[in-house]
């Protein structure tokens, strides 16, 4: 059940960061989308004794991210946008898991 959700919404959250990183996206629908993935994770009930995946854990840690910096720092930071586009890499299945990009379930 948790593989599966995360499966599904990284694919969706790298198609929207993607999206937003080019300039194709307003930050107000990032944000919306990020508002109801957390809305739906929490109808899951997951308990603390499911361990997390390093998948889970990158798919976390780049919400956090999102959701922490406000829209000028994403837009504008490049080492801020780097980290984000090698989390993204990881989640596409194309790099190794970045080691400074570890998330915890909310």
């Amino acid at each position: 059940m948790v593989e599966m959700f995360i499966a599904q919404k990284s694919q969706q959250l790298v198609y929207f960061v993607s999206r937003y990183l080019r300039g194709q996206l307003p930050h107000a629908e990032l944000h919306l989308f990020i508002w109801d993935t957390l809305e739906e994770w929490a109808q899951l009930r997951v308990g603390a004794q499911v361990p997390q995946s390093f998948h889970e854990q990158v798919f976390w840690h780049v919400l956090h991210q999102l959701e922490y910096w406000p829209e000028s720092k994403l837009q504008h930071d490049k080492l801020l946008r780097k980290q984000l586009q090698r989390c993204l890499g990881f989640l596409r299945g194309k790099t190794e898991v970045p080691n400074d990009c570890v998330g915890v379930r909310p």
